[in-house]
């Protein structure tokens, strides 16, 4: 029901002012409101296609590192942490297939502008693209590149965590970023979580210097990406960007053991992630005639989804007096990587 109101909304939205703006005759206004729509629906199956491996890969960059360690803190110490986090770019998540059975606009042709009937593109973490998009609303040729990814073999971003010991072995801790500009894109990630340490109810732990916790965490991560820059006679349609907002809740058993200085740990985490889309580029010209980001706003929500992942994640930590030297490397669908330099206020 819900689906189809969307789709009732947006078609009643375009034939709306097609007809109060255009001089078209009712044909030509009923292929111009078709055109688009199928463009619509095209920039939904592309947007999906393109942007889901990053999306899935930015579950892994912000439930990384969030416990650097699992031993009781002391009440009201304070520890302050900068991060830089690595995540690899998997080669088989650089590109997807496409062909021209699965778009009702577009037909693809190659740079060169020669008719072809597949093709291999990349995803928001893929190279440059070399393929054309191209299609016809009405009378009016479209004509636009399939969009590019980043074309790193890796991405980096920094942020800052902060942690508070409080009673009976239980700690609070926050992470933010600034908005961080990628090639192509940008990301930004903040949350919360809270530890409660297990091991303190176990002499045979503590006695070994063995250290056990329980972790919840909530996050949310938006990433974003330029997307299609399509010009039209009726301007341009203001579909230049495309933003995926995650929101990942996390459940994290970490344990770890110390030899002097060091603290080595290992941690198994499970997290359930909600994955949304809309435009967030400038409007373009074509608002004046349309509300079409509105419309693509509403159609992107076909796409929305929740997975759920289990990962897991090896980390060593080294004590300097109150500086502490820590890198971590969590594994599962992805690989990503995390070092951070702390310091606890005691």
């Amino acid at each position: 029901m819900q689906k189809l109101t969307h789709k009732f909304f947006a078609n009643t939205v375009l034939l709306g002012f097609f007809l109060f703006f255009s001089n078209s005759s009712y044909s030509q206004l009923a292929q111009q409101l078709q055109d688009i729509g199928n463009l619509l629906n095209d920039a939904v199956f592309i947007s999906d296609r393109y942007f889901t491996p990053a999306t899935d890969a930015a579950v892994y960059q912000e439930s990384s590192n969030w416990m650097s360690s699992p031993k009781v803190r002391k009440l009201w110490s304070f520890t302050l942490s900068a991060h830089g986090n690595i995540f690899f770019v998997p080669n088989r998540d650089r590109n997807f297939d496409i062909s021209n059975s699965n778009l009702k606009f577009f037909t693809l042709q190659d740079k060169d502008h020669n008719p072809i009937s597949n093709s291999t593109v990349p995803s928001a973490l893929g190279p440059k693209s070399y393929t054309r998009l191209v299609g016809q609303i009405g009378t009016s040729p479209v004509s636009v590149w399939s969009p590019d990814g980043i074309n790193e073999n890796y991405v980096t971003y920094p942020y800052l965590q902060g942690s508070l010991g409080l009673w009976k072995g239980t700690e609070i801790m926050g992470k933010f970023s600034t908005k961080v500009n990628l090639s192509k894109g940008k990301y930004q990630v903040y949350g919360f979580g809270i530890k409660h340490n297990v091991s303190q109810y176990f002499t045979f732990l503590k006695r070994n210097k063995i250290n056990l916790a329980f972790l919840g965490g909530y996050s949310k991560e938006e990433i974003g990406f330029d997307f299609l820059d399509i010009q039209t006679d009726y301007g341009n349609l203001g579909l230049n960007q495309i933003t995926g907002h995650v929101k990942t809740s996390q459940i994290q058993v970490s344990i770890s053991k110390e030899f002097k200085r060091f603290e080595v740990m290992t941690s198994f985490i499970t997290n359930k992630s909600d994955f949304t889309y809309d435009v967030s580029g400038p409007k373009g010209a074509i608002e004046n005639i349309i509300p079409l980001q509105d419309i693509v706003n509403i159609k992107l929500q076909e796409i929305n989804k929740t997975k759920v992942n289990a990962m897991g994640e090896l980390s060593c930590r080294y004590r300097i007096s109150k500086l502490f030297l820590q890198s971590s490397i969590a594994f599962g669908k992805f690989v990503n990587s995390n070092v951070s330099l702390q310091y606890e206020f005691n």
